[in-house]
């Protein structure tokens, strides 16, 4: 057993205390070998039940004329009643019962308020006058974390609060419970963060794992969260079910992208809740703003008891006419190249917001594309995505970049990758986005 082992153990102060009794405990060499092994056992300790023992034993030899009562208090902030203390030596154990018994009958409210200890205090008193009774609360950070109780038979005896090595102890005590407080805060954040990494893993998966293969089409998208949840979503669905994946290609498309207002958990469980409700009203085949109303009907109450919205841009495309249907739901605008003219333009129609109206109407457009056409969707964290000195990414440097690609040679995914790349420049790399940014690229080839 090495050193730090003996000093931390039990049996070593028990022993050291009993045995060595004869020598006054004010020997600052003696006494700096307790120290030594609380401060070990402070480093080391897993067990707060263990500690207050360890403090009791500590307490019970140098003050063995007193009686001192210990109730910490839990990580919630209730009085801990299983691991409350009572320090005295074997002379006193009539009186040490009584304390315990008093103690247990008393009654603290589940959500226990400082004040009430006063309450408790003042039956002490009354209950055990024959005893000077004084109070010590136990701080950690400017926070209570506890009581201790002083019970002295002699009513003239001087106080202990002000003796040094007593606020040495107590000093570890406090020291100890918050320990217990931190270890049980970070447990709990390491369960809460392994919670939203299985979350965020289960969203990933919702999102589209690959593009799809549509005739004619070059695709290409990706999400970012600004958290491991986000309320960022795009989706790409073939409007024609049980047909062969050949027939798929060809068949008509569609093609969404929407933003839950706000970010993290609460905008990613309305993000999957809105997924399920579209994909089923997908299937009906409907118009783009038929869709777009009867999502807004679905989802209205659930939206009005989050206190949030949802922006959508919605549309299908069909491979053989080159014609893009769309409705939009407040969502930012599409952005299309128009490869014969060398211009973008963007692809808005009337429509609110989902989840605010009940009656809402959206309008449904249609326009023809044509070879080297591209359309750029995406989300507001990508335009309102910021540099260190404020100022904003903005529409207008997302279609100066956009135009400057889409005059070169680029597939959609080297396109989308050179905006990422634009975007994180333009931040700074070490800089995280404020809000999720997602973007899909529809280029025909």
């Amino acid at each position: 057993m090495t050193n730090k082992q003996k000093l931390f153990s039990n049996k070593f102060i028990q022993n050291f205390l009993e045995n060595e009794s004869k020598v006054s405990l004010k020997n600052k060499y003696k006494f700096a070998e307790i120290a030594s092994s609380l401060g070990y056992y402070l480093k080391s300790f897993s067990n707060v039940n263990k500690l207050l023992d360890y403090i009791c034993l500590i307490l019970k030899h140098i003050f063995n004329e007193k009686i001192i009562l210990i109730i910490p208090l839990n990580y919630e902030g209730e009085i801990w009643k299983e691991n409350t203390k009572i320090s005295a030596n074997n002379e006193c154990l009539i009186i040490q019962e009584e304390i315990k018994r008093f103690f247990n009958k008393f009654y603290f409210s589940k959500n226990f308020k400082i004040k009430e200890i006063l309450t408790f205090e003042n039956a002490l008193k009354n209950y055990f006058k024959e005893y000077k009774i004084e109070t010590k609360k136990i701080l950690s950070r400017g926070k209570c974390r506890g009581f201790i109780y002083i019970f002295s038979k002699d009513i003239s005896s001087q106080s202990i609060i002000e003796d040094s090595n007593f606020n040495f102890i107590e000093n570890c005590l406090a020291v100890g419970l918050e320990n217990y407080y931190l270890i049980k805060t970070k447990k709990k954040h390491e369960n809460v963060d392994r919670e939203i990494s299985i979350g965020a893993e289960i969203q990933s998966q919702l999102l589209p794992d690959y593009c799809p293969i549509i005739y004619g089409v070059d695709l290409a998208a990706h999400c970012r969260p600004a958290l491991q949840l986000g309320g960022d979503y795009y989706d790409f669905m073939c409007l024609k079910t049980n047909i062969s994946e050949k027939r798929k290609e060809k068949a008509r498309w569609a093609l969404v992208i929407g933003d839950v207002m706000g970010k993290g958990i609460p905008a990613g469980l309305l993000m999957t809740m809105l997924r399920g409700m579209l994909r089923a009203e997908v299937l009906t085949g409907l118009p783009p703003d038929r869709i777009l109303h009867d999502l807004n009907q679905l989802a209205l109450n659930d939206l009005d008891q989050s206190h949030r919205f949802v922006t959508l841009f919605y549309s299908d495309y069909d491979p053989r006419s080159g014609k893009l249907r769309f409705a939009n739901a407040a969502h930012n605008p599409p952005l299309l190249w128009k490869s014969s003219d060398q211009k973008i333009i963007k692809l808005d129609a009337e429509g609110f917001v989902l989840g605010l109206q009940k009656d809402a109407e959206y309008q449904c457009c249609e326009i023809k594309l044509h070879e080297n056409d591209l359309v750029l969707y995406y989300t507001d964290g990508v335009i309102d995505a910021s540099n260190s000195l404020g100022e904003r990414f903005d529409e207008e440097r997302l279609i100066k970049t956009l135009t400057k690609l889409c005059k070169q040679s680029h597939t959609s995914q080297e396109i989308l990758n050179k905006i990422f790349k634009k975007l994180d420049d333009f931040t700074g790399q070490n800089r995280h986005l404020e809000d999720d940014a997602s973007m899909v690229i529809f280029q025909l080839k």
